[in-house]
């Protein structure tokens, strides 16, 4: 290669590289999905959803601080320095109607990232709920609301705005890698999440095994000490 073509070569590299900001990529917000299919996991509780994905996946750790109600939608998320929340702001401004926010804060409790005043923005712009691996903090705010939010912690200091982080890339939740545009779920028991290519099976099963407990609630209603669901598990472990 001559040297005038090496050089031009490098300095496309160079310029391409000075574009991409280490530690502060911003991707765009992935597509919400569909009305219907996040009503429809509305009406499936976390443990029906669990026992349907092999009882190993799932978000360990995180508090539900919210009054009531029910999370349902589509991750978008953040990954930021602990205690640091510069980057968080940048990703509300994508937050459209059915996205939950899903902030990677290492866990850290140190310090706050995301408090009541940023709550409000989110409620405003129709953000379905957050989810932060880190500290939240105006808990009183929350807990008086519907408005969903689960937390690995709180405390009163306030946040650093300084960076860096990143928005729309893979983040690790409660032992959960977490993609944007999966699919996230969070009741009394707990959060799940899930790629929204497995969404239809996954309710699909869900239905069916929420069916099978309904039989089993009415086997145990008629008193009976030898329940067929109890045998059946007893048959496969050979203690028939």
């Amino acid at each position: 290669m001559a040297p005038a073509s090496f050089n031009h070569r490098l300095r496309i590299l160079q310029i391409a590289m000075a574009s991409i900001h280490t530690g502060a990529r911003i991707l765009p917000a992935p597509p919400v999905a569909s009305a219907a299919l996040l009503q429809a996991l509305a009406g499936i509780v976390t443990p029906h959803l669990s026992d349907n994905l092999a009882r190993r996946e799932g978000i360990a750790g995180l508090r539900r601080y919210h009054g009531s109600g029910k999370l349902v939608g589509t991750a978008l998320t953040v990954k930021t320095r602990p205690g640091d929340n510069l980057l968080i702001y940048k990703a509300m401004m994508q937050v459209q109607p059915g996205h939950v926010l899903v902030v990677d804060a290492g866990g850290d409790l140190s310090n706050a990232v995301l408090g009541e005043i940023m709550k409000r923005y989110l409620q405003v712009h129709g953000c379905a709920g957050v989810v932060v691996d880190g500290a939240i903090r105006d808990v009183a705010a929350f807990e008086a609301d519907s408005f969903p939010c689960y937390a690995r912690g709180h405390i009163h200091r306030g946040p650093y705005k300084d960076g860096p982080g990143e928005v729309n890339v893979p983040v690790s939740i409660g032992g959960q890698v977490i993609n944007p545009g999966d699919i996230v779920v969070g009741d009394e028991d707990g959060l799940v999440s899930f790629a929204p290519s497995e969404a239809e099976a996954l309710i699909a099963a869900a239905q069916a095994h929420a069916a099978k407990e309904e039989r089993i609630m009415a086997e145990i209603a008629g008193g009976a000490k030898a329940q067929s669901w109890m045998q059946a598990a007893f048959a496969a472990k050979g203690l028939a």
